[in-house]
C-alpha cells in the first residue's frame, strides 16, 4: 500500500482553483455563477489514490474532469436551458490528503461538515472509490433521516478487507453499511464479483440489492428500484467502470458489457425524480495522457447528473 500527501490550497473558498491564467473551476464558469455564497452546487475535488490495485492514476481524475468540463456546453437540450448559469456551481479547493486512507476519509468527513448545506448539492470528484466513505460520513452527521446509497459500478466493493486494509477501494460498500444512518445499498451494473460477496448479497437482502448488468440491459429493474428509493434521502456514487469501456475506458479495471450512456442516465433520472438526492460523486477515472474521450465523458456525465438532480428538485417544489 502506498499513499500521497497533497497540501490543501491556501485560498478562500470564494476563490476558484486556478492554474496560471486559466480558471480552475468546474465548467469554467464566471464568478457571478460560481461564487461560494451564490451557488447551489458545491464541487469538491478529492485527488486521493492509495489502495488502487490494478490500473493506477485516479489521483489525476478530478483535475482531468475539471479540465475537460471546460469543453462541455452549458446548454442542456432536455431542459432547454443552461442549468449551470441558473443554479450556480462553486468549485472548492481540493480536499486535503492525509498519509493513510483512514485519516484521509476522516479528514474528508470533517471538511464536508464545515460547508455542507441541506439545501445545496454536494458533488465529489475522485480519486479512488474509498473517498465515498468520507463524503457520506460527513453528510450523515448533518441529515436527520436515513440515507439509501445508489451505486453504479462494475464491482460491488463488498469485501470486508482487501490486501490488508479495510479501507481499500474494494471495501467501500461494506464500510458504508457500517454507517449508522445508511439504510440500504442499491447496486446497478455489477459484473465482477467474488464468492464471498455473492454470499453476502444473498444472505443480507435487507442491506443490499444488486442488479447485474444483464438485469439493467433487460429493463427488469425499474419498478423495484423506484419502490426502494421513493421519498427517501439518496446518495449516488458513480464509479466510471460501471459504464461500458466503449464510453469510458480510462479506469483501473474496465469490465466488458457495462452500462450504456442511456442506461446510466435512466438510473440517475429515476433516482432524481423519485427521491431526495443529497449528494453524489464520480470516481475511479484514471486519465490517459493524450486520450481525452473518457475525461470528457466523465465531465459531461457529472454535469448531466447535476442538471437532472437540480431540475427534478425544482419540479417537485412546483
Amino acid at each position: 500500500m502506498w499513499s500521497i500527501k497533497i497540501k490543501k490550497q491556501k485560498t478562500s473558498p470564494l476563490i476558484p482553483l486556478q492554474r496560471g491564467n486559466k480558471i480552475k473551476n468546474f465548467l469554467g464558469l464566471p464568478e457571478e455563477n460560481s461564487s461560494f455564497e451564490g451557488s447551489n452546487i458545491y464541487v469538491l475535488p478529492v485527488p486521493f489514490e492509495a489502495t488502487v490495485t490494478y490500473g493506477k492514476g485516479t489521483a489525476a481524475g478530478p483535475e482531468a474532469i475539471i479540465d475537460a468540463s471546460h469543453q462541455v456546453e452549458f446548454y442542456d437540450r432536455e431542459f432547454r436551458s443552461e442549468p449551470a448559469m441558473e443554479f450556480g456551481i462553486h468549485t472548492l479547493p481540493a480536499a486535503e490528503i492525509q498519509d493513510t486512507p483512514k485519516k484521509t476519509i476522516e479528514s474528508i468527513s470533517k471538511e464536508v461538515l464545515s460547508f455542507f448545506d441541506k439545501n445545496k448539492l454536494l458533488v465529489g470528484l475522485g480519486g479512488e472509490h474509498s473517498i465515498t466513505l468520507g463524503l457520506v460520513s460527513g453528510i450523515n452527521k448533518i441529515l436527520d433521516r436515513a440515507i439509501t446509497i445508489v451505486q453504479i459500478d462494475a464491482h460491488c466493493d463488498l469485501r470486508n478487507e482487501y490486501e490488508g486494509s479495510i479501507y481499500n477501494h474494494a471495501c467501500v460498500a461494506c464500510r458504508l453499511l457500517e454507517i449508522g444512518n445508511v439504510e440500504k445499498i442499491l447496486q446497478l451494473g455489477i459484473r465482477s464479483i467474488s464468492k464471498k460477496e455473492i454470499d453476502f448479497i444473498n444472505n443480507n437482502p435487507e442491506q443490499v440489492r444488486t442488479w447485474f448488468s444483464e438485469n439493467v440491459h433487460s429493463n427488469s429493474w425499474q419498478e423495484e428500484f423506484i419502490k426502494e428509493i421513493s421519498g427517501k434521502n439518496v446518495y449516488l456514487t458513480i464509479d466510471v467502470d460501471g459504464l461500458d469501456p466503449g464510453t469510458i475506458s480510462a479506469t483501473g479495471t474496465p469490465e466488458p458489457d457495462g452500462l450504456s450512456w442511456k442506461e446510466t442516465l435512466d438510473i440517475i433520472r429515476l433516482a432524481s425524480k423519485n427521491s431526495n438526492v443529497v449528494g453524489f460523486d464520480c470516481v475511479e477515472l484514471a486519465p490517459v495522457p493524450g486520450q481525452h474521450a473518457s475525461d470528457y465523458a466523465a465531465a459531461k456525465l457529472v454535469y448531466k447528473t447535476i442538471c437532472l438532480i437540480k431540475k427534478s428538485k425544482l419540479e417537485i417544489k412546483h
